[in-house]
């Protein structure tokens, strides 16, 4: 076989196996565009200023989806609020009355 095939093959096979790792992370843009639809449709009334208020409001819109998130799971993760049968206090005795 000639160099500059097996060169090639192998300048294939490399680009091939870093592929992967050269790929983007997947983006994470969950409530961004609830907010900025929001937030550019305020900044519009406030003096036409769409772009700051969709910059902003993407900002906080990824923000109250991210503490949504965090309370779904503390409140999943929490045990039940109901006492056990075991931790229930005993009624108190009635005193009987005493005649003299």
């Amino acid at each position: 076989m000639k160099l500059s095939t097996v060169f090639a093959a192998g300048a294939v096979a490399l680009s091939l196996a870093a592929a992967p790792a050269l790929m983007p992370a997947p983006a994470q843009a969950v409530g961004c565009f609830t907010g900025a639809a929001a937030g550019a449709v305020a900044g519009h009334y406030a003096h036409h200023h769409a772009v700051l208020g969709a910059i902003g409001g993407c900002i906080a819109g990824h923000h109250m989806h991210k503490v949504q998130k965090q309370r779904a799971a503390a409140a999943h993760m929490a045990p039940a609020a109901t006492p056990s049968p075991a931790m229930t206090p005993a009624p108190a005795p009635t005193p009987t009355p005493t005649h003299t």
